[in-house]
């Protein structure tokens, strides 16, 4: 019986350790660090309309790893003042905007619902349409994951790659590498012919826009392009991309019929902020670009054109007229073996060259402007040269590089600069009615053959040249505000030839340039008045 009775008390002690154990609900989550996986790295909400929701749009978190964690933080980027909500797992949070400790099991998910409703007035101006935010998913390590939130307040045509069945973002080819991009279709399901850019509403470009082979972009007047990070616009081969901006028709609003191309942070901070997206690149073999009353800003590279060689072609294969380029990170226009023809062109604040005609080519400006107060002493504003030991063959024929009535200034002491290769290959180079600055300190370049200002009448004819900083001052109206008008009292005024300016006869503002032979115009891109106090 003793043993009856000790058996029976071993078996109620099983049951109850057994039962204590398959109750337990105190799962021991360790604070996470880190590894989450998402099913979408943007969620793009459709446009919405004042004081009327958006759709519910789902997020779906993983935790891949075999540890129960507990998430510190989920959080909306601007916290409570955000315009998003969201829901975790039927949770609600503080204010459905700020969560703490949330917790996800091992090999499990969890789905965030996120929704927005705007009162347009209260969040944004006339000018604005995109709205962002982000989901932060702050860990115990104080590293962070996010998930971006875009929504279109204003409509607009909305450009990025399509994810296919399996999740995979498209991609276009470069080289042997595959980027993240995506060709324009003249018969999109959803924009219609994306070859035809119109003014109806703005353009948001995320990743490379690609015009395909054999194909052409036609940009119109009055078009608004915005570019996100780490995206631009590329033409293949064969390809054309034709900018067809136009004057104003329009006192009250001179940038009516302009063309912008820049970044999609339109708050008045990035105004001038280098860098903000990718660049324009006119790859080898792309033609028969023509680029009129266009603004480009804040990018890396305003314009990169590569392997143009039909030096005999009476047209360029690039032609700019009336085009702005402002505030690029590297180069405002970065041209290899380039075939360029520019007149009213305006370049200002570039990192490393406001113009770059880098290893040959053929380029023919008339009527100017090239300045670079970038804030270090080793830009310049004009670069010239037949040679990059980078590639092979290191060096090209320089065809032509021909400058007339032209601005080449800046707050570097040197605003230009020559490269040649020691062979015989082509340097071509000739600037006609210049100013330039060229402050040759410590005279270093003194005896360089490529600077003889004074006595090569083969390559400088009748230049302006500013050998210090207080003399032969262009006098632009306000250089970081992007404003290359001269004044009255500039050195570049009434110095132009008249054989070239007859050639451009309305400067960058379509203000007359004198035609009588007695009255030359001024030099740059702007003929020069009297600025109204501001």
């Amino acid at each position: 019986m003793k043993q009856y009775n000790a058996i029976l008390r071993f078996i109620l002690m099983g049951f109850t350790v057994i039962s204590f154990v398959s109750c337990r609900k105190d799962f021991v989550f360790q604070p996470s660090t880190g590894g989450l996986e998402f099913s979408r790295d943007t969620i793009y909400l459709d446009t919405v309309f004042s004081n009327i929701g958006s759709a519910t749009y789902t997020l779906k978190v993983y935790n891949t790893s075999d540890v129960d964690i507990k998430i510190p933080v989920i959080k909306l980027g601007t916290g409570l003042d955000s315009k998003y909500r969201m829901t975790i797992d039927g949770m609600v949070g503080n204010n459905n905007r700020v969560f703490e400790n949330v917790e996800l099991l091992a090999r499990d998910s969890m789905f965030i619902f996120i929704e927005t409703t705007f009162d347009i007035a209260s969040v944004a101006d006339a000018n604005t349409y995109l709205y962002t935010d982000q989901i932060d998913f702050i860990h115990s390590n104080q590293s962070s994951q996010k998930v971006t939130l875009v929504t279109l307040i204003k409509d607009a045509y909305f450009l990025f790659p399509r994810r296919d069945e399996e999740g995979v973002y498209e991609t276009i080819p470069l080289g042997e590498d595959q980027i993240y991009g995506f060709f324009l279709d003249e018969n999109d399901s959803e924009n219609g012919n994306e070859l035809i850019w119109n003014n109806a509403k703005p353009y948001v470009i995320y990743g490379y826009a690609a015009v395909p082979a054999n194909k052409t972009l036609v940009v119109q007047p009055g078009a608004r392009i915005h570019f996100h990070a780490n995206s631009g616009l590329i033409a293949y081969n064969n390809a054309s991309i034709k900018v067809q901006g136009a004057p104003s028709l329009d006192p009250e609003n001179p940038l009516e019929n302009e063309v912008i191309f820049q970044g999609d942070r339109l708050e008045s901070l990035y105004d001038r902020v280098p860098g903000q997206w990718g660049l324009i690149w006119l790859t080898q073999g792309s033609t028969n670009h023509e680029f009129e009353h266009l603004t480009i800003k804040n990018a890396t590279v305003g314009l990169y054109v590569t392997g143009h060689t039909q030096y005999n072609n009476l047209q360029a294969d690039v032609r700019l007229k009336n085009v702005q380029i402002y505030n690029s990170a590297n180069m405002g226009i970065l041209a290899y073996t380039g075939y360029i023809s520019g007149e009213n062109v305006v370049i200002n604040a570039a990192g490393e060259f406001a113009l770059a005609c880098a290893y040959g080519g053929k380029y023919n400006f008339n009527h100017c402007t090239f300045n670079n107060n970038w804030p270090s002493s080793r830009q310049v504003s004009v670069f010239v040269s037949n040679v990059d030991t980078r590639f092979d063959p290191p060096s090209q024929n320089l065809v032509e590089a021909h400058f007339y009535n032209s601005i080449i200034y800046g707050s570097n002491a040197i605003a230009m600069a020559l490269t040649k290769a020691n062979n015989n290959d082509l340097f071509d180079y000739y600037f006609d009615h210049c100013l330039i600055r060229f402050n040759n300190l410590n005279n270093p370049l003194t005896n360089n053959p490529l600077y003889q200002f004074e006595t090569d009448s083969e390559h400088y004819n009748q230049c302006l040249i500013a050998t210090n900083s207080s003399m032969l001052q262009p006098q632009f109206l306000d250089v970081l505000q992007n404003r290359l008008e001269i004044g009255d009292d500039s050195a570049a005024k009434e110095q132009a030839k008249i054989e070239y300016s007859l050639l451009v006869p309305f400067d960058l503002a379509q203000r007359p340039r004198p035609t009588a032979p007695a009255i030359a115009s001024d030099l740059g891109a702007y003929q020069s008045r009297i600025f109204e106090t501001d």
